[in-house]
């Protein structure tokens, strides 16, 4: 049979009489498919020998070749097997410092018709080879369509482990890579001209639902919400922002850049702009990876007439730029020129201004858990602990050191609250004192005449108990018509609940 003899000739190394005689029986039945699976295996064999940079042209003469055979659709082996020899090359290029995205483009366009099986470990190999030259390559996601991320394999979703360290699974670097892409925006040429590089808005909606069941299904994959919260601001869509970034934000609530990301969410005279920003200055990060970030926040203290605060920032961008040879921005260069500037003078750093903005920062990242209005009962000064109300279900008490200053009984508040209760005790996330008209079930206002018995020194209006202190620091008499305020309060001897007047108005 001529097909196993051109195999005997490949696999003996005669590459040259095994294409002869593969040539002779194509060229006698044409549409033979045993003599086109013949010379495919012989161009692949050729494909092996040519895939490296030095042999470019000859290797893509093969691909043609096999294009040329126009194999059916089922005839997967051999384009399988030659998947590995394009990675292979495909490789090479990528680790070059600098990668000819033409040779790439050529490989792209010479494979799209190629019948590879999907999924497949030798169709992930392809994709591996092309990702590894997604960064700068303008093409990319146009390959990413094409190679379609439903055809990773179940490996492919799984990390991997390198020199002991390890490495983010390829289908997370593959999501990852695919936003970065959507986000730099694609330049688009009309009648001739190269027009700016703009985001594709149709086609970031159309890629979210897919990240969104990524970040659904692997909840261990870091960064896929990050880039939710990216494409999201590049919609415009602050409030969804700020609902899918919070998980993630909190994960990595000690890095910089996640709030200054989380800055960008708000507009420039939002005052949760310059919390972010002064919380990501607040974290210990070198100087040189704060530049960006402190040019931010110093145009709005400028706005503010915070002069010597932006004096302040504007030296250690400078400070940074000067000391790694970078070239000062035109912005910063105005700054300095500006009388202001000249007439201020700097600060050491800007850490109590930092400090102001650490609690509203802080705050943002709970804004996904409900507040809860609750009532203060007791306050104890010396250890920073109130007593609080809610209801009959909802009682105890909590610190709240450095989130609110001076609390008093009776004082409506508004808590986060971290998790349920431990002997009585409530971890909380913020505390804030509420609006004038916020409403709290264990609080009302009464009014009627004292009823007192004798010898008692306690008395009642209705149902609210009025405890002696406050009969004697109003000098209130039986029968006297007072009004007040009564929070509701557990009789801890008896296990009954109660109101108890913690304030009198008319006397």
């Amino acid at each position: 049979m001529p097909f196993k003899e051109v195999r005997e000739l490949r696999k003996s190394g005669k590459l040259e009489e095994a294409l002869t005689m593969a040539n002779q029986d194509l060229e006698k039945e044409p549409a033979n498919i045993w003599n086109k699976r013949s010379i495919a295996w012989v161009y692949h064999d050729y494909l092996k020998e040519y895939a490296t940079k030095e042999y470019f042209e000859k290797f893509v003469d093969f691909i043609n070749k096999i294009k040329a055979l126009e194999l059916p659709v089922d005839e997967k082996m051999v384009f399988d097997t030659c998947a590995y020899q394009i990675g292979k090359l495909i490789f090479s290029f990528a680790h070059d410092e600098h990668t000819d995205y033409y040779k790439i483009n050529i490989l792209f366009e010479h494979i799209k018709d190629f019948h590879f099986t999907k999924p497949s470990e030798s169709y992930s190999f392809l994709y591996k080879a092309f990702h590894k030259c997604y960064k700068n390559w303008t093409n990319y996601l146009q390959f990413a369509d094409w190679w379609d991320f439903d055809n990773f394999s179940s490996q492919d979703y799984l990390s991997e482990e390198f020199k002991e360290k390890q490495i983010m699974s390829i289908v997370e670097q593959a999501y990852i890579a695919y936003s970065k892409k959507l986000l730099e925006g694609e330049s688009k040429e009309v009648e001739g001209f190269i027009l700016p590089k703009a985001i594709d808005k149709a086609k970031i909606k159309e890629f979210l639902p897919k990240l969104e069941v990524i970040i659904e299904n692997h909840p261990e994959y870091q960064y896929p919400p990050y880039f939710k919260a990216k494409l999201l601001l590049a919609l415009g869509d602050e409030k969804d922002v700020l609902t899918n970034f919070i998980p993630f934000a909190k994960k990595k609530r000690n890095d910089f850049w996640v709030w200054e990301l989380l800055a960008d969410t708000f507009q420039p005279e939002d005052v949760r702009k310059m919390a972010c920003l002064c919380k990501a200055l607040s974290l210990k990060t070198p100087n040189e990876y704060l530049i960006n970030t402190r040019q931010k926040l110093t145009e709005i203290l400028i706005k503010q007439n915070k002069f010597q605060e932006a004096k302040t920032e504007i030296e250690k961008i400078l400070l940074a730029r000067n000391n790694n040879d970078w070239k000062i921005p035109k912005q910063i260069s105005e700054w300095t020129e500006q009388s202001w500037y000249k007439s201020n003078a700097s600060q050491k750093d800007n850490f109590l201004l930092y400090k102001q903005y650490l609690k509203s920062a802080e705050e943002i990242l709970f804004t996904d858990i409900p507040e809860e209005t609750v009532v203060i009962e007791f306050v104890n000064e010396n250890k920073s602990i109130v007593n609080f109300v809610k209801d009959k279900s909802k009682h105890g008490f909590f610190g709240y050191s450095g989130m609110i200053e001076k609390p008093k009984i009776g004082d409506l508040i508004n808590v986060r609250f971290n998790g349920e209760k431990q002997d009585g005790f409530y971890k909380v996330l913020s505390i804030k004192n509420s609006s004038n008209d916020a409403v709290c079930n264990a609080i009302k206002d009464f009014q009627g005449n004292l009823k007192m018995r004798e010898p008692a020194s306690f008395g009642f209006v209705e149902d609210v108990f009025i405890e002696p202190s406050l009969i004697v620091k109003h000098e209130l008499n039986k029968n006297d018509l007072i009004k007040g305020k009564a929070i509701l309060s557990l009789n801890k001897k008896k296990n009954e609940w109660g109101w108890k007047a913690i304030e009198i108005f008319n006397k």
